[in-house]
């Protein structure tokens, strides 16, 4: 299936977000974060502190693209945007996400806080099933190897 397919086809109105994934080391963490989470709550979801203003457009078949190690590496597609609470009942915005975690194209990104939209022609391309392999370099040199366009 390719992105366009996961992503419900490509709308003018269609929006992605950005989020760095904090603390995670690499795709297979954060999966296996995910998946814990996923066991513990169902649905799959990332919460936030606010709730996108542009929520409708996200959910018409954006993704939020994960920044692992000061690159962009994966994406998933949302599959809606609810109002959620955290443990202490405080309210939150709930990102419910497609449990696959979809490779793209590396692209080296400077820390930010929050979360950023990111336009449908500014998203890295998907990588499909293939892999590069630099799951398992050192970030370091992940990171040196992408901002030489190596990666």
């Amino acid at each position: 299936m390719d992105r366009q397919e996961r992503a419900g086809g490509q709308s003018p109105e269609l929006i992605h977000l950005i989020k760095l994934a904090v603390g995670v080391r690499d795709m297979a963490h954060l999966a296996a974060i995910q998946e814990e989470r996923a066991r513990a709550l169902p649905p799959l979801r990332h919460r936030t502190r606010h709730m996108p203003k542009r929520a409708a457009e996200l959910s018409a078949g954006g993704s939020i693209y994960w920044v692992i190690n000061r690159a962009i590496l994966a994406r998933q597609l949302v599959t809606a945007v609810i109002e959620d609470r955290w443990d202490d009942d405080s309210r939150c915005a709930g990102l419910l996400l497609d449990p696959v975690l979809v490779r793209v194209a590396p692209r080296a990104m400077n820390p930010f806080q929050g979360w950023r939209y990111l336009k449908p022609e500014d998203a890295p391309a998907d990588l499909g099933d293939s892999t590069t392999g630099a799951d398992d370099l050192p970030p370091a040199l992940r990171l040196a190897l992408v901002r030489l366009a190596l990666l």
